[in-house]
């Protein structure tokens, strides 16, 4: 499984936000733009919440059976690679769902004094900052399942 990158998930970010950008600019010329929904950051910041959990909980089964802890339930690998495959699901999604916003919010700078826009400008603001807060809990769940590196084997290649 590959890891998430940074770079992508930059890229897909600058690229949602620019094509936003462009289209609210061409729908505003035209007609009235798209509400930014209230829901938008309340759903992003309850699937980082989600990510989070998941992540702290296998954390702490991973280190209870690390100590070998009398009772510790153990992690099964493939639940573990789920989560992981959903984290970064959650956060390609996030990425392109935080620009998307982040373009329309960047379009609305442009008319803070009314006051329907600032609020849908505010909505759009703290979409990308859940959105963020989404991704930085999917990397933190695929550092928390990633497995040990076996230092003895580094560099050579398997006995046959």
């Amino acid at each position: 499984m590959r890891e998430l990158r940074v770079k992508m998930l930059a890229g897909v970010f600058a690229v949602a936000g620019v094509l936003s950008w462009a289209v609210a600019r061409l729908w505003n010329s035209v007609g009235t733009l798209p509400s930014v929904p209230l829901a938008a950051p309340v759903v992003l910041a309850l699937i980082a919440a989600v990510l989070l959990a998941t992540a702290l909980s296998l954390r702490a089964r991973l280190k209870a059976q690390r100590d070998r802890r009398p009772g510790a339930k153990g992690v099964d690998p493939l639940m573990a690679a789920r989560a992981v495959v959903f984290g970064q699901a959650s956060a390609l999604v996030a990425a392109l769902v935080a620009g998307m916003y982040g373009g329309t919010g960047a379009f609305l700078l442009e008319s803070l004094d009314i006051p329907a826009r600032r609020d849908q400008a505010i909505y759009a603001g703290f979409s990308v900052l859940a959105g963020i807060a989404v991704i930085a809990a999917a990397f933190f769940l695929e550092r928390v399942c990633k497995l040990p590196e076996d230092d003895d084997n580094a560099g050579t290649a398997p006995a046959t």
